[in-house]
Parts: C-alpha cells; sequence; structure tokens
C-alpha cells in the first residue's frame, strides 16, 4: 500500500495515499482497534454532512466563510449525503467519548475532497480548505456530535420506526374489525377465564400500539433540539453574533425536518437526556411488541397438541428433523428485537448518567444505540406486519371447542343463583369431568332450559 505524509498538532502521520481522511483520522484506526472496523453508523455521518453544510452556509452569511469555500464544503457534504464516499469514514464506536475523531474524520474528508474538487491533489502541502479553521468553524466536536445524533436519531426515528409502528397499528386495526365476533374464551394467569371476543383482543393490541406511537411523538420536540452554537461547553465562544439560529435553521432546510436551537446548551452539551427520552418510548413500543408477539404464538401453538385458536402463515420449514413442522419464525425475531432494545435502553440510561461537569462522555455508544433500536423496531413491525399479522386467519373448530370446554363460562351463573352456588357447580364439573349443564341440572339450583338462557358466551363479553 501507498502512503502520504499528513500533519497535525502532533507531528507527521502516514496516510493511506488515496484515502481522503488526515492524520486525526489514521490515529484514531491505529489507537482505537476495539470492535468492527468502521462500526460508527453511517446515519451519523450523514447528521454531520447536514450540519456541516449548514454552518458553511451560516459562516458564510455572516462573513467568516468565504463564498467560495462554503460551496466547496457543500458539495463534499451533498456527495456525502448521496453515500459517494461512505468508505471514507472507517472509525468505531468505541473512540473518545465526545466523539472527536468522527468529527475530524469528516472534516478531514470535506476538507481534502474539497481540495481535490478545487483542481488539487491529496499530497499538496497546501490546500484550499482547512478541515480546522474551515469546515470546523464556529464549531466544537462537543456541539457537533449531539447534533450529529439528533439529527440521525430523528431521522431514523421518523423515517423507519414511526412508519413501521404505524403500519402494523393499522394492521391489527383492520384484524380487530374482521374477529369482532369471533367468540374465544380469555385468559388470565395462562388460566381459562370469560369470554372475549377474538376482536376484542386484537384491539387490545392496536390500542398499545397507538399509545406507544404517541410516546414516541411526544419525545420528538425534545429530540429536535440541536446543540450546534454551544461550541466547547455551552457559552457559544468563538462564534459570530446569531450563529446558532442561522446554523438551526438551515439544518431544518436541509434535513426538512423540525429542528431547532437548544433552548439551553449547556444541558444539550452535558446531557443527552432528549435521546434517554426517546429511547425510552423505543423500549415502551418494545414491551408492547413482546407481548403482542408472545400472545401470537400462544394463540398459534400446536397446531394440534397446543392452544390452536388462530392460524399464523407457514413462511418456512420450522425443522431440520421434524417434517412439516412449523414455528412461530416472524413472533420469535420480533422478541429478539425487543429483548435488544430493551437492552440499549439500559446501556443508554448508563450512559446518559455520564455527563460529568460541561460534557456527557459516551455519545457514541449512545448515538449507535439508539439508532439500531430505531432501525430494528421499524423493520420488525414492517416484517410482522407482512409475513404473519395481515395473514392470521381464525380457527374457528378449536376456538369453539375451548370455548364450550371451559368451566369459566359458569360466571354468568353469579347473578342468577350467587357466586358460592356457582363454584360449587363448577369444582363437580372438573372433578367430575362433565360439563357445566349436566352438574347444574344435577344441582338442582337451575334447570337446563334456564342454563341455556343464561350461559350464552356471545352474551358474556361486552359491546363487541
Amino acid at each position: 500500500m501507498k502512503y502520504r505524509i499528513e500533519k497535525d498538532t502532533m507531528g507527521e502521520v502516514n496516510v493511506p495515499s488515496e484515502k481522503y481522511w488526515g492524520a486525526q483520522t489514521q490515529r484514531s484506526i491505529n489507537n482505537f482497534k476495539i470492535g468492527s472496523s468502521a462500526s460508527m453508523p453511517v446515519e451519523i455521518i450523514y447528521g454531520f454532512a447536514f450540519l456541516k453544510k449548514a454552518a458553511a452556509h451560516a459562516n458564510t452569511e455572516l462573513g467568516v466563510l468565504s463564498k467560495e469555500k462554503c460551496d466547496l464544503i457543500s458539495t463534499v457534504c451533498d456527495e456525502i449525503l448521496e453515500g459517494k464516499h461512505d468508505e471514507q469514514f472507517p472509525l468505531v464506536i468505541w473512540q473518545t467519548g465526545s466523539g472527536t475523531q468522527t468529527n475530524m474524520n469528516i472534516n478531514e474528508v470535506i476538507a481534502n475532497r474539497a481540495h481535490v474538487i478545487n483542481g488539487g491533489k491529496l499530497n499538496d502541502i497546501h490546500k484550499i480548505i482547512h478541515p480546522n479553521d474551515d469546515v470546523n468553524k464556529s464549531q466544537s466536536s462537543n456541539d457537533t456530535f449531539p447534533t450529529a445524533m439528533h439529527i440521525a436519531s430523528y431521522k431514523c426515528i421518523h423515517e423507519i420506526a414511526i412508519p413501521g409502528i404505524t403500519i402494523l397499528q393499522k394492521t391489527l386495526e383492520k384484524k380487530a374489525s374482521e374477529f369482532k365476533k369471533v367468540v374465544k374464551i380469555g385468559r388470565t394467569h395462562m388460566m381459562d377465564a370469560t369470554p372475549l371476543s377474538l376482536g376484542q383482543v386484537f384491539s387490545g393490541y392496536y390500542s398499545q400500539l397507538i399509545n406507544a406511537s404517541k410516546a414516541i411523538h411526544n419525545t420528538l420536540p425534545h429530540l429536535s433540539e440541536i446543540a450546534l452554537g454551544g461550541t466547547a461547553v455551552g457559552t457559544g465562544i468563538n462564534t459570530p453574533k446569531g450563529y446558532a439560529d442561522k446554523v438551526a435553521k438551515h439544518i431544518k432546510q436541509f434535513t426538512g425536518l423540525p429542528f431547532k436551537t437548544a433552548e439551553n446548551k449547556f444541558e444539550a452539551l452535558a446531557s443527552q437526556d432528549a435521546i434517554v427520552e426517546s429511547h425510552g418510548a423505543l423500549k415502551q413500543t418494545a414491551v408492547s411488541l413482546n407481548k403482542i408477539a408472545n400472545d401470537i404464538r400462544l394463540l398459534a401453538s400446536g397446531p394440534r397438541s397446543g392452544i390452536g385458536e388462530i392460524i399464523i402463515p407457514s413462511n418456512e420449514p420450522g425443522s431440520s428433523i421434524m417434517p412439516g413442522k412449523v414455528n412461530p419464525t416472524q413472533c420469535e425475531a420480533v422478541t429478539m428485537v425487543c429483548a435488544q432494545v430493551i437492552g440499549n435502553d439500559t446501556a443508554i440510561a448508563v450512559g446518559g448518567m455520564q455527563g460529568h461537569f460541561e460534557l456527557n462522555v459516551f455519545k457514541p455508544m449512545i448515538a449507535a444505540n439508539i439508532l439500531q433500536s430505531a432501525r430494528l423496531i421499524g423493520d420488525a413491525c414492517f416484517s410482522f406486519e407482512k409475513n404473519c399479522i395481515k395473514d392470521i386467519q381464525v380457527n374457528q373448530k378449536n376456538i369453539t371447542k375451548n370455548l364450550n370446554n371451559s368451566l369459566m363460562l359458569v360466571t354468568a351463573l353469579n347473578t342468577k343463583i350467587g357466586y358460592e352456588k356457582a363454584a360449587e357447580i363448577a369444582k363437580s364439573a372438573y372433578q367430575n369431568d362433565t360439563t357445566l349443564r349436566e352438574e347444574s341440572i344435577k344441582s338442582g339450583y337451575l334447570s337446563g332450559e334456564e342454563f341455556d338462557e343464561w350461559v350464552k358466551p356471545e352474551n358474556m363479553c361486552g359491546d363487541i
């Protein structure tokens, strides 16, 4: 491999000759061989591209950066956002807690690529754009990285998580309507309970996702606040007057999303409370999805020796040894996603605590976890809806069998003969392996005609 020499304040560094990054990026590659290479999420890189372009425009409008340099920086940022330079960002998550190396990776790539666009060569000693003085003008790693985090997280939640939740939510609503009149036995404590409709069951799932979606949307105003303009510790040192508001307006313009400057830059740098808050809503969603997926696989269990009240799609063979076996694979995938998201929430909570004095220093880990969670939630919802929920069918035979076999239908007699007499009938039916109707007549508390009139499962479901 051929190398060129790049310099930073610590001296000379050999950099692969064809790469756009510089000395500080190479030092990070050499010093942080932790985990998979290039693990810094590309969404963070794109978040940086938006903010670097916005900063260049704001600096130019405020008279501290030439239009020529602004145009060059903007052109490179657009190229990055088009995915043309993904391979130029090789750094790992496990670096400095402020994300300084990634900020400099971006600065170096933009500066060197801008120089080449302008007709220069990578091995030129003097270049038209400087990574610190131009690309990083009016900025610090301490305010750029949290800004990139918020841009990336907001976009991922807005573009992937929320649409996935929404489509699953709508299909669950359709299923609630489709199954409205399907009366089945209820279960509490994993034991038989009073009847309800399958539609009512699915309405509960639908409502859970409505609430999850509300929770996520409620966190977005805080997540839309950006730290840019706070620079080193929140004071805005080395920024021209009006910069924070102006750069936020440009980010809003370039992303098409409602970003605004943070009300308090000290909070924006020293904490990651907005991410903690948003991820808490993603965790709530994961908890809901886990309950729904577990219910679906239990209701579909069997198909002959389990509950088997619903039929889920057969998507792929379920066993390498048992012919014809079909497993609830989508449910399993969703619940694994939920476990990961809940684990990520713990990591984010711990990371969020590490706001020592004026700076939180767990930012790259926090960023990686919320982006993984948002993508997983969205992808899992899309997959679950497409490959499972929309094609669920009713197994009426098993539903009827389980309904008629349940002793909890006796609850309908409480208001007619009293709780104790009804309990006596249920216990006798269980001990004698007989029906409620048989034991009711035998008890002398009511006639067969009265039992048929009073014990009607469809009348025990409330308003369906």
